[in-house]
């Protein structure tokens, strides 16, 4: 099984940009999104169809034109289910989860702490609230893969110039604890797993030529729960594809 996640900012914008035809030739099995930024009338389902994605998991965001995820597979799910059961987030389209067998795909956008103190308070009860639903959920399906955007670097090497950051959200020190309290919970970071070289990122700012720069950060993810482990084949992260202000990140599993 290969799943890509890819932050879009705007699924309609990177269509415009070539999107479906590179999609066309990756042609992984589950492509996940965060950030549509549509509703699902807005989406283009017919090229999906066309190029064998006749599943459609479209959790939009109540705002238009405001965050949102969306699974599409190739494959039918055995299940799914729109949302965490939590409202205050749910209303923002964050949490998707489809059932593939004895695998579980959530896919998740975890929200973004830079328009001030309160949305980083915002964040910070978000992520409690996503422990908590997947550590439940892992009761039932152990073996869990959430990809998606986490908004957070994790550690000094998954982002330029550390020192520079140790105050800007995504890189807070009660974010990266947060973190480091997940992963011991026995999940795993699929990525680190295959790569530990420094200089790998997902996201770089639209500004001051960040991208040329290479001046990025690590904050798209596969993490997958230790029961799953044994069966990661490989992961990767793909700069040169630039839809978006993110880049897709792969994840291979058997």
């Amino acid at each position: 099984m290969r799943i890509i996640s890819y932050n879009l900012n705007g699924i309609r914008s990177a269509a415009g940009k070539g999107l479906f035809e590179w999609l066309g030739k990756e042609s992984p099995d589950i492509f996940c999104v965060q950030e549509t930024k549509a509703q699902p009338e807005q989406i283009d389902g017919m090229t999906l169809r066309a190029l064998g994605y006749e599943n459609h998991i479209i959790h939009s965001a109540v705002k238009k034109g405001y965050s949102g995820t969306a699974i599409f597979s190739k494959q039918k799910p055995d299940f799914y289910k729109i949302g965490a059961d939590k409202p205050e987030y749910d209303s923002e389209g964050r949490v998707i989860r489809a059932d593939f067998g004895d695998i579980t795909v959530v896919c998740a956008y975890i929200p973004s702490g830079t328009m001030g103190d309160a949305r980083q308070a915002v964040k910070m009860a978000f992520l409690d609230a996503f422990v908590d639903y997947l550590l439940e959920l892992r009761n039932s399906r152990p073996n869990l893969i959430i990809c998606g955007d986490y908004n957070i670097c994790h550690k000094p090497i998954d982002i330029n110039h550390p020192e520079r950051h140790g105050n800007v959200s995504g890189f807070l020190p009660e974010e990266r604890e947060w973190f480091d309290r997940f992963i011991g919970l026995g999940f795993v970071d699929s990525f680190r797993e295959f790569n530990k070289e420094p200089n790998q990122y997902s996201w770089w700012s639209f500004r001051a030529g960040a991208r040329a720069k290479n001046l990025g950060w690590r904050i798209d993810y596969h993490i997958v729960t230790d029961a799953l482990k044994p069966r990661l084949r490989a992961a990767a992260i793909y700069p040169d594809v630039a839809f978006s202000d993110h880049a897709p990140v792969m994840l291979e599993i058997e």
